[in-house]
């Protein structure tokens, strides 16, 4: 299996080379979720972001993964991705959505008491939905490489994460350690995250599904993948 080290390189040369779709197609769902964030209320956003963010973010990560079938990207793509994957991307929305209301929610009622025993069950909490997150790290990746519906998709996400726990913990970490950087600058989280994350979630997902394929050549060059689509 290819090392995490070597796929975070490999997508660093990857977002070089499609610099300019990267840009554009994570301009395009940013602006989404900026105007969602900043001009509308909370309940609202959270109703809003899983049917109209999520479904663009969806179609980046399939925008990406047709490039790799026929060797170009379109923007078309983006579009046609976020109709097709239109119920995995919402469903999926409102998973995230439940996931902070169940954060939030602990904290507002824990957060605010005395006693170890109020901290201990913040804290499990918290553990209980960083890990649940983390193992739904392969769930749209199911839903384009492999076609799976929504539901078996996040049932076989957990699945490998159980199987390949610290592969997918380090891939989860990197992607934070990211992810952070681009936040703290806004402008590189609005035009590169959304397009540097379909890229490396694609390839990590490829390589777990497909780990006696994924070892580099003698070149650097990793083998040829299953379908015509190259890594």
């Amino acid at each position: 299996m290819r090392k995490l080290n070597d796929v975070l390189k490999k997508t660093g040369v990857e977002v070089y080379r499609e610099i300019t779709a990267v840009a554009l197609y994570s301009m395009i769902t940013s602006l989404i979720l900026v105007v969602v964030v900043m001009f509308v209320p909370l309940m609202a956003a959270l109703l809003l972001l899983p049917v109209l963010y999520m479904p663009l973010f969806y179609g980046v990560c399939y925008a990406y993964h047709r490039k790799t079938e026929r060797g170009k990207s379109r923007l078309k793509d983006v579009f046609q991705g976020a109709l097709k994957g239109l119920g995995p991307a919402v469903v999926m929305g409102f998973f995230f959505v439940v996931m902070a209301l169940i954060l939030w929610s602990t904290w507002w009622y824990y957060g605010g008491k005395e006693g170890i025993g109020y901290l201990a069950i913040g804290v499990f909490q918290t553990y209980f939905v960083i890990m649940a997150l983390i193992s739904q790290f392969y769930t749209f990746q199911l839903v384009i490489q492999e076609g799976m519906g929504i539901f078996k998709a996040m049932a076989y996400s957990v699945k490998l994460f159980l199987k390949f726990p610290a592969y997918t913990l380090g891939a989860s970490f990197q992607a934070f350690c990211v992810a952070i950087p681009l936040v703290l600058t806004v402008v590189g989280f609005g035009f590169l995250f959304n397009g540097m994350w379909a890229i490396y979630q694609h390839k990590v997902t490829y390589n777990v599904l497909n780990p006696e394929e994924a070892k580099p050549a003698e070149d650097g060059i990793a083998a040829s993948e299953a379908r015509g689509v190259s890594v």
